[in-house]
């Protein structure tokens, strides 16, 4: 079959790419920023790229066009689709039918640690020889890649997903995950968020009890006891098992001063996790892995040793370099939630020594306001921050004033709107021993290069 993707450049699309090629697919495709990295891995992969989404890619006649949720109407190769009454279906619909399909799905989702958790999962069932496919929405470091069939040989009969509840495309408003049949999911946490999509919570919790409703009788569905939420998802209605974790009962943890940490199954110890990572968000995201890898058999003592052994996924807490002893991380962090656990880990990890966090709102319900009064409290850790919103009328522009947002933060906050503005500033303030944490869900135009390239050596 020859499938033609629009909005093939996106983390999930490009996955879907890569996936239907290794599958036996011919597999074209299109967005409107075609460039480097996504536009390099997809063209090694033999992916015919078009730039933008001219009408005149009717000609290439594929069997169906695989259509990703950035593609509203009024986009013109879209408009022409439907006007001639060609086939296309959205990529979550697609993966469901084509790739997953009679597989053990372990589905992740959740507002925060979805990538984080999935790349563990899948590092577990490696380890323990399962050879898992995977779609991820980042790049494990032990992997190398964010998308696979299986491993090698015959196609394993695992996939392990990152189940995102944002809208499935312009004509499906359901979330994705309801298109991928979990056997184990996993709620690792859920909060508001997708505010240009969702009006409240209880719009969003509705949208995981539809996800609870597809996992058969058979199936694990392991959620989060320190959430209110996933409690409310899980009383309207349950109709496989249940296993909670990061309560006191079911899967608990206990934290040693090293950040090494005993997992407790029931009251029982399993084992102790030693590795450096750092926060207590990932704790609760290996409990869930671990918990989901003894549903398709792995022992947790097992899943514990291969967690020694995992490598992070890129852009979480990634050092990318170290000039004149100020050491620059980049971080996907773009919610209140998930920037004050960031920064909170980072704290950890360095004591006493300074944190600059860098932060980029960029996200949707970010660039919304929604969030713009919880970011405050999100950065009080941190002992400067400057922040950083475009502004002007384009697609990532701010609709309100970053600098009035952070202004109780006082004296040790700034906001610019202006990259090389941002840069020589953070240059001016940074001193030998300093962590500048550079936060955002977008490349920020590759400040982490311009800081470490600009800072005295």
């Amino acid at each position: 079959m020859h499938i033609h993707i629009l909005g093939v450049c996106g983390t999930f699309m490009g996955g879907l790419a890569v996936l239907a090629k290794a599958a036996g697919h011919k597999v074209t495709g299109c967005d409107a920023n075609v460039y480097p990295p996504m536009s390099t891995q997809l063209e090694a992969q033999g992916i015919e790229l078009i730039e933008g989404f001219g009408t005149e890619q009717i000609a290439l006649n594929p069997d169906l066009y695989v259509i990703g949720n950035v593609v509203s109407r009024g986009n013109p190769l879209m408009e022409e689709i439907l006007n001639r009454g060609l086939p296309y279906v959205s990529g979550p619909q697609w993966i469901g039918e084509h790739i997953l399909q009679g597989k053990w799905v372990l589905a992740v989702a959740g507002t925060h640690g979805k990538t984080t958790t999935s790349s563990m999962l899948a590092w577990i069932l490696e380890d323990a020889g399962y050879d898992p496919g995977f779609l991820i929405g980042g790049v494990p470091m032990n992997f190398g890649i964010s998308a696979r069939l299986s491993g090698g040989g015959e196609a394993s009969s695992f996939f392990v997903i990152e189940a995102d509840e944002y809208d499935t495309a312009f004509f499906d408003k359901r979330s994705k995950f309801v298109h991928y049949r979990a056997r184990t999911a996993i709620l690792n946490n859920l909060e508001y968020d997708h505010a240009d999509i969702f009006p409240d919570l209880q719009a969003i919790e509705t949208q995981f009890h539809h996800l609870v409703r597809t996992v058969p009788g058979i199936g694990r569905v392991i959620a989060n006891a320190r959430e209110a939420s996933l409690q409310r998802v899980l009383q309207r209605g349950c109709w496989s098992g249940v296993e909670w974790f990061g309560g006191e009962q079911g899967w608990a943890l206990t934290t040693h001063a090293d950040g090494s940490f005993d997992v407790l199954f029931d009251g029982e110890m399993q084992g102790t996790v030693q590795w450096a990572l750092t926060g207590e968000h990932n704790r609760l995201n290996a409990l869930a892995a671990i918990a989901a890898a003894r549903h398709v058999g792995v022992p947790p003592a097992q899943a514990i040793a291969a967690l020694a052994r995992f490598e992070n996924v890129k852009r979480r807490m990634e050092l990318r370099g170290t000039v004149n002893g100020v050491a620059v991380y980049d971080d996907f962090a773009h919610h209140p939630t998930a920037i004050a656990t960031t920064v909170e880990g980072l704290r950890r990890k360095v004591g006493d020594a300074r944190i600059l966090a860098v932060l980029e709102p960029r996200s949707n319900t970010m660039k919304l306001g929604t969030m713009k009064d919880a970011l405050p409290a999100s950065l009080t850790d941190a002992d400067l921050v400057f922040g950083y919103g475009a502004t002007g009328g384009g697609k990532d522009a701010l609709g309100w004033d970053l600098s009035a947002a952070l202004s109780p933060l006082g004296d040790k906050a700034r906001a610019f709107d202006e990259l090389p503005a941002l840069v020589q500033a953070i240059v001016a303030a940074a001193r030998p021993g300093d962590h500048v944490l550079v936060m955002s869900n977008g490349g920020f135009g590759g400040v982490h290069r311009k800081i470490l390239d600009a800072l005295p050596t």
